[in-house]
């Protein structure tokens, strides 16, 4: 016969006496501690790393920390296996190729041999020279394009980009690269670009160890003194925002994390033009420059062909926009995508664009 709920130990199921406590725990239960996870008493309990204390099957599912000896929900595995909580993973350095955290001492990662490289030719994140300007304004684009390397070949990547540069760009330090650098040119016309810059430069670089992950982007800058005025600015940035999809597509990006098309930026797309600032530098379109805008969504590439349709899309918009009426908006559908890739067909320069654009399957 089965024995009743009341006359059993609710921990245990133990038989209890006749003149059982009301906390309904058998003897050896109640001298046991009480899980603060789910308020039963337990032979042993564990600290968790937020002082609190938990049976066995409450942190199941936890790891124990090897630096600090407590359970978390979150932990990280360094590079030599050592597990660790989230508290304690401030306390080490990230690899820059693989980013898995390395335990205290080690200068390179055991996981894929990445070492900790560096150039004093690559400039600090701040640095920043007077521009020179190349070609014919009053339009200029100015790219940065962030590069990875092997550790082995940072400094011949580095030897041949400053070769092939030659005082039309520079290298910076970037801490969303790790071992590599960021490629920086000087402001250039959008002929000019395509023209001079040295674009065997970039498979060069891949040839030698060189390469790009969904970490790393390309910011193209388009100088604010190509617009022919505040209302070119607002008709061209409201274009970027409303073909956000196709945008999407030709960035081979994901925008969220680093170049958000933040709906509130959208919204205040009039005081932007203005002057107005402070919406953070992730967005889509970053206005906090003072001489430029930012084009923020590109994924990075060494594959000139996706080089050549950012710049291109960056150009191609702002001219598309310089003349775009109330007529072509209403009669013409002139915000659409379509409108604007009918308009791309009839310019040759922007060929690499369009081609890029077919190759994605956005061109229509």
């Amino acid at each position: 016969m089965p024995v009743s709920d009341d006359v059993q130990c609710r921990n245990c199921s133990a038989v209890l006496p006749e003149d059982s406590p009301d906390s309904r725990l058998c003897q050896d239960c109640g001298d046991w501690s009480v899980c603060e996870g789910c308020a039963r008493p337990a032979e042993e309990l564990y600290l968790a790393v937020d002082s609190s204390e938990l049976c066995e099957d409450c942190c199941a599912d936890y790891g124990l920390c090897d630096r600090c000896d407590r359970y978390d929900e979150s932990t990280y595995t360094l590079d030599n296996d050592d597990v660790i909580c989230e508290g304690c993973s401030s306390l080490y350095d990230e690899c820059g190729n693989c980013y898995t955290l390395l335990a205290e001492g080690h200068t390179y990662c055991e996981s894929c041999g990445h070492a900790i490289g560096s150039d004093d030719r690559i400039h600090d994140y701040f640095y920043k020279p007077a521009p020179r300007f190349h070609g014919a304004g009053p339009l200029f684009l100015g790219f940065e394009l962030e590069i990875k390397t092997l550790p082995r070949a940072l400094e011949e990547c580095v030897d041949l980009a400053l070769d092939r540069l030659r005082g039309l760009g520079y290298l910076k330090e970037d801490s969303s690269i790790g071992c590599g650098f960021e490629l920086v040119t000087h402001p250039m016309s959008y002929a000019y670009a395509i023209d001079r810059f040295p674009w065997d430069l970039l498979p060069a670089l891949a040839a030698r160890g060189a390469y790009t992950d969904r970490h790393v982007g390309l910011h193209v800058h388009v100088s604010r003194a190509g617009f022919s005025s505040p209302t070119h600015a607002y008709r061209w940035l409201k274009f970027v925002y409303r073909n956000q999809g196709p945008a999407t597509v030709l960035a081979r990006r994901d925008p969220a994390s680093w170049a958000s098309f933040d709906p509130y930026a959208r919204s205040r797309t009039a005081r932007i033009v203005k002057g107005e600032r402070g919406f953070g530098r992730c967005q889509a379109v970053n206005a906090e420059p003072e001489d430029t805008f930012e084009v923020r969504i590109f994924a990075s590439s060494l594959h000139p062909q996706q080089v050549h349709a950012a710049l291109g899309f960056v150009d191609a918009t702002v001219a598309y926009t310089r003349t775009l009426t109330a007529a072509d908006i209403a009669r013409r559908r002139g915000w659409e995508w379509t409108a604007f890739t009918t308009w791309l067909r009839t310019r040759p320069a922007y060929t690499p664009l369009l081609t890029e654009l077919e190759d994605l399957a956005c061109a229509s």
